[in-house]
């Protein structure tokens, strides 16, 4: 699939947080942390933009030239993510906080994600990956996702991902994904699929 992908900066910080708003509207997860649809509709994008600009900050974006698909990396050294309890509870505190003070499942989800993060092996961290509504199913997201699995089967590097959804795990699947055998229970929620891949 011929898709020109470049890096995003700053200039395309709207674009992607508008990318990911879109795509997680209807998400299981988003819609657990944000439980009314109007809340949801209202406050979602406040969630993505911290995200986006977290991982432009210590990480990077590919987008496609065409502006209707992003993905958001990081890069963890072993141990990267070890800060220990005290360090992500506060910036799971400092989230909620910036994105919907009286919502502690904001601070919940965040807490869960970096107590399960694995931290033995240096890896890539497919954190998100949001396709505009309309161009779902056309390839986007795989072209996104190997641009960097490329690099990761050059460079020997595992890669790892929570999936969402069961939808999104046969993609992951396909791409040599695997799920790490147990989900990320969400209390009165919907799971999340730990996956890791091996280089290639």
């Amino acid at each position: 699939m011929g898709v020109a992908i470049r890096a995003a900066d700053e200039g395309d910080r709207e674009l992607v947080v508008r990318l990911l708003d879109e795509a997680f509207q209807d998400d299981p997860v988003s819609s657990w942390v944000f439980p009314g649809e109007e809340h949801r509709r209202a406050t979602h994008h406040r969630l993505m933009a911290a995200f986006t600009d977290i991982v432009l900050a210590e990480g990077r974006i590919d987008v496609t030239e065409d502006g209707t698909a992003c993905a958001l990396w990081l890069s963890v050294p072993a141990a990267g993510h070890a800060q220990g309890a005290d360090g992500a509870g506060e910036d799971a505190v400092r989230l909620r906080e910036a994105v919907d003070p009286a919502n502690d499942r904001v601070e919940r989800i965040a807490r869960l994600l970096a107590e399960s993060h694995p931290v033995d092996h240096a890896h890539e961290y497919l954190w998100m990956i949001g396709v505009a509504p309309g161009h779902q199913g056309g390839g986007l997201g795989t072209t996104l996702i190997r641009h960097v699995l490329d690099r990761c089967d050059r460079e020997r590097l595992p890669a790892y991902l929570e999936a969402s959804s069961t939808r999104s795990t046969r993609l992951y699947e396909r791409l040599g994904f695997a799920f790490t055998d147990r989900t990320l229970d969400l209390p009165d929620g919907p799971p999340m699929w730990p996956m890791w891949r091996e280089p290639r």
